[in-house]
């Protein structure tokens, strides 16, 4: 029997699904590549933008055009929301959603007819914590620590789609991180909804997980994934600052750089708060990489609303922006906001903060020339080059060489070259 995979949406997604993958090789199953002809096709869906929502369904549409007589499973936050919609699609079998998706292989000998015992997957569901990791799809392996999400911002459906923020214990999340290190894996990122917010139902703090997980000598270098500026605490910087291991790296969401759409959207801070949290980064660790979400086009949001925001990303000292036009979600508070904006006038003003993210990528990536940085090569571009990121994550390309991909090397970086990376020659 075989299986192919497709993940969309985040690096939770992409760890959950490397982890399903592993359940069916357990099982007999061999793996090919989505797009080719198998027995079984698993699509991991994300539904965060209507433009996630157009993808999971061309997704299926591949799946069913390439293997139209295969079991085509669909699950994750698109199917958890949509389950009738997604379910109507002819060619789909099973949609399983988040609190399902880990049972996929009883879910599937059951429409075959196979006698198997079903778990209970009832209303303490959303309770449970299922651990996951990726290994051997990437360089890197993206560690899965904590799930849902308690805050209850305007304009996402991820909290119903994921329930409410919940973790493992920190001695389980050690020993799975021990375990992907022993399998020669240089970097762990940790990822989850919203991992600030770890300890929920254990008790913990996300500081306690990083000390943990720091004094852990089997693992090279560890990326922490998004974290919200009202949960970056001084005691995190610090043990990020002192860290031979924790990357010099935060990716924190902004959403917006005014104070009234911050309002409109029930984020958790203002924006002084947030710029506080990036001059408290930069006075630990002046050569850390920030990087920040935006939205565009939000309800309500005027020019002088965007331009305030612009003016206010101008000048932090920002490494890289993530920017996204507005995304109406069905059964949001968002959608009876009054003052939408339209379409293109949203997309003008991504447009905008793109060209500035280019600008402010290129101004972090410049103070970097000359310097000799460690750096842990992924994949093969272009060229005959091969790219891999610094511990702050600078994206550095070199002239391929198969043995160094997945290895720690030292790296002489000497400018930025026509692709926007920095271009780096291995040091001896």
């Amino acid at each position: 029997m075989t299986v192919s995979f497709h993940t969309l949406g985040c690096k939770l997604n992409f760890a959950e699904t490397s982890t399903i993958g592993r359940l069916f090789a357990e099982n007999g199953y061999t793996r090919v590549d989505f797009g080719q002809p198998a027995d079984v096709v698993v699509i991991n869906t994300c539904t965060v933008t209507g433009q996630a929502d157009r993808k999971c369904r061309q997704a299926i549409g591949k799946a069913v055009k390439t293997s139209p007589d295969a079991v085509v499973v669909v699950v994750g936050c698109f199917a958890e929301l949509k389950n009738p919609e997604v379910a109507n699609i002819p060619g789909v079998s099973l949609v399983l959603g988040n609190k399902d998706k880990f049972n996929i292989i009883e879910h599937i000998n059951q429409l075959k007819g196979i006698d198997t015992e079903m778990p209970s997957c009832g209303c303490d569901a959303y309770r449970q914590f299922f651990p996951a990791c990726s290994l051997f799809d990437r360089t890197r392996s993206f560690l899965k620590v904590q799930d849902g999400c308690d805050y209850r911002c305007t304009y996402c459906t991820i909290p119903k789609a994921r329930g409410q923020s919940r973790n493992a214990p920190i001695d389980g999340i050690v020993k799975q991180a021990e375990a992907v290190a022993g399998q020669g894996i240089r970097e762990i990122v940790l990822t989850g909804v919203n991992i600030g917010d770890f300890g929920r139902t254990t008790g913990e703090t996300f500081l306690q997980l990083l000390r943990a997980l720091d004094a852990v000598g089997s693992i090279r270098r560890i990326r922490i994934g998004s974290v919200e500026p009202n949960l970056i605490t001084e005691e995190i910087i610090a043990l990020v600052a002192g860290s031979q291991k924790l990357a010099p790296h935060f990716h924190i969401p902004l959403q917006s750089g005014c104070n009234r759409i911050l309002h409109l959207m029930a984020r958790r801070y203002r924006r002084e708060l947030f710029a506080e949290k990036v001059r408290l980064i930069h006075q630990y660790i002046p050569r850390a990489g920030i990087g920040a979400d935006v939205i565009t086009g939000f309800p309500g949001e005027t020019d002088e609303d965007f331009e305030d925001t612009l003016n206010f990303i101008e000048n932090l000292d920002l490494a890289y922006l993530h920017v996204f036009p507005y995304s109406e979600r069905p059964g949001t508070k968002a959608v009876e906001l009054p003052g939408k904006v339209k379409p293109a006038d949203a997309e003008h003003r991504s447009k905008k903060l793109l060209e500035l993210s280019i600008t402010k990528r290129q101004q972090f990536y410049r103070q970097h020339t000359g310097q000799r940085l460690g750096v842990i090569f992924e994949q093969r571009a272009k060229g005959g080059m091969m790219t891999g990121f610094t511990d702050s994550y600078v994206k550095v390309e070199a002239p391929c060489n198969a043995f160094m991909i997945g290895k720690y090397m030292p790296v002489a970086l000497t400018g930025i070259g026509k692709s926007g990376n920095m271009t780096g020659i291995i040091a001896e």
